[in-house]
């Protein structure tokens, strides 16, 4: 059994920080269907304005808006205006394709 990579959110822009909510990344639901993560998951932040790694968990935020917002502890981490990578791993034997997805500067879908 293996971690992979499963999928993840390329280039998004951090839209929003909030250190008094109590944990978290809130993403758009728009985009954690396309990338196929679950509310709730844990996933790996990187931050390619900083490289700053963190661990957290999925939540939703509104369909459509873009809001990729950083809660909690990691506000202090990542800031507003960052560039950040949202990494979702899975345990397995096999061989698994990336979902790999890539967006705007407004946080809307561009490619697959």
């Amino acid at each position: 059994m293996r971690w992979l990579l499963r999928s993840k959110i390329h280039k998004a822009i951090v839209t929003e920080a909030n250190v008094n909510y109590i944990g978290s990344i809130t993403i758009d639901e728009d985009l954690i269907e396309k990338a196929g993560f679950w509310h709730g998951e844990k996933v790996l932040i990187v931050s390619n304005t900083t490289g700053i790694r963190l661990e957290t968990y999925v939540i939703p935020g509104k369909r459509g808006s873009g809001v990729i917002c950083m809660n909690g502890a990691a506000a202090h981490l990542i800031k507003v205006g960052e560039e950040i990578i949202v990494m979702g791993f899975e345990l397995t034997d096999k061989p698994i394709k990336l979902k790999n997805i890539l967006v705007d500067k407004e946080n809307r879908f561009v490619r697959d």
